[in-house]
């Protein structure tokens, strides 16, 4: 079964395994925030989104984890800006402004891309089928 997982920026960065394409991993899975990824990535890409990662104990203690193989990596960037109305020093993801570039490693720290700044990882997961 193949689905798709966030993992937030800062998730690997912190304490987070690098990763590459073909690789095995386990990681506890939750709901992803789909109304703060529906800005920058957009309702298409969005409604994709099977899962987001976490390991910092935002989850119940009993969460079951999730093993795969990781198939396919695409590192987020988005543009930041002021909402209009509110504060210049407080920045919010642009509506719209992610790309998604294709990579086969991960480990946190991508790159710029133009005026985007990078926000975390799509992840395709190639999971196997659940036994009853």
């Amino acid at each position: 079964m193949e689905m798709t997982v966030w993992m937030d920026a800062w998730q690997l960065q912190c304490c987070g395994t690098p990763f590459s394409i073909g690789d095995e991993v386990t990681w506890t899975l939750g709901d992803a925030d789909m109304d703060w990824l529906a800005e920058p990535l957009g309702p298409a890409t969005t409604a994709e989104i099977d899962a987001a990662e976490e390991h910092h104990g935002g989850l119940p203690s009993r969460t079951p984890t999730t093993t795969g193989t990781v198939t396919s990596i695409h590192a987020v960037h988005c543009r930041y800006a002021p909402e209009p109305g509110a504060d210049d020093r407080t920045l919010s993801p642009v509506k719209d402004s992610a790309i998604l570039t294709t990579t086969t490693t991960a480990d946190g720290w991508e790159s710029a891309q133009e005026d985007r700044t990078f926000i975390g990882y799509l992840i395709h997961l190639d999971t196997p089928p659940h036994r009853a």
